[in-house]
């Protein structure tokens, strides 16, 4: 008769840590592959699991994208470095078409927002919750506003500017701050808010560089890139997810 041999127990501090999605970008080429895949640094996921989260990758696919955000308490938009489509600018700037990562995360972010689940957008992924809910962006800071301030630091391990956090904010709230130096690495800019969105930062020179839905439970964008985690502001973003998404009903397997 064939030994079996028990599985070890898996202690409850990790049971119970809230499943977080970290959404895939999409490249077409690269070096890791000339053929199309996905990538997204390992900061991201780091970060998550610092903060008492379980983080795991969401593909880019569109038929399991209700399903995969109901296994999920919560969701990380990070950055990426990809064309984005003219419609989001209001001028002739941007594609024509689309990105393969634009659309899926548009209607990833309405749901989100639709079913008041979690959500941190980072960089590019609060650009993306701006033109979510209808928002405008400035192409390129630095040529549609030349007065404006260095916004895309070169390290991302060291401060760029600070930034003037609005009181009462969500962001308010969860860092205590109420101006911080972050590690601005953005080209493009908020032109126009999105319907629901309120500006929780601006830079010094007046660019929003945070944003968040006062009716929705963590609705959360920031223009820099906390996973680096510089700071304990940075670290109490990801903290604040995780608390949120722990009182998030588990979806049933």
């Amino acid at each position: 008769m064939m030994e079996t041999t028990s599985l070890p127990s898996v202690p409850a501090t990790v049971i119970t840590r809230p499943l977080i999605g970290v959404v895939l970008d999409w490249q077409v080429s690269g070096s890791f592959s000339p053929r199309p895949h996905y990538a997204v640094r390992e900061s991201y996921f780091h970060a998550i699991y610092q903060a008492g989260g379980l983080p795991v990758a969401l593909p880019l696919l569109e038929g399991a994208l209700s399903e995969l955000l109901e296994r999920v308490q919560g969701v990380v938009i990070p950055g990426g470095d990809y064309p984005s489509p003219s419609r989001w600018y209001g001028d002739d700037r941007g594609i024509p078409d689309e990105h393969p990562r634009t659309l899926l995360n548009e209607q990833m972010i309405r749901a989100l927002l639709d079913t008041n689940k979690p959500l941190l957008g980072i960089c590019a992924g609060m650009q993306e919750m701006v033109a979510a809910t209808g928002g405008l962006l400035y192409w390129r800071v630095a040529q549609c506003l030349p007065e404006a301030m260095n916004h895309r630091g070169v390290q991302p391990n060291q401060p760029c500017h600070e930034v003037l956090v609005e009181q009462g904010s969500l962001l308010h709230r969860l860092t205590g701050q109420n101006r911080y130096e972050v590690n601005s690495h953005h080209s493009e800019g908020v032109k126009v808010l999105g319907g629901g969105l309120v500006a929780s930062a601006h830079a010094p020179d007046g660019l929003v560089e945070a944003v968040e839905m006062p009716n929705h439970p963590f609705a959360l964008g920031v223009q820099w890139h906390p996973e680096f985690l510089l700071s304990d502001a940075d670290k109490a973003l990801f903290t604040g997810l995780i608390e949120a998404a722990k009182r998030v009903k588990n979806a049933p397997q």
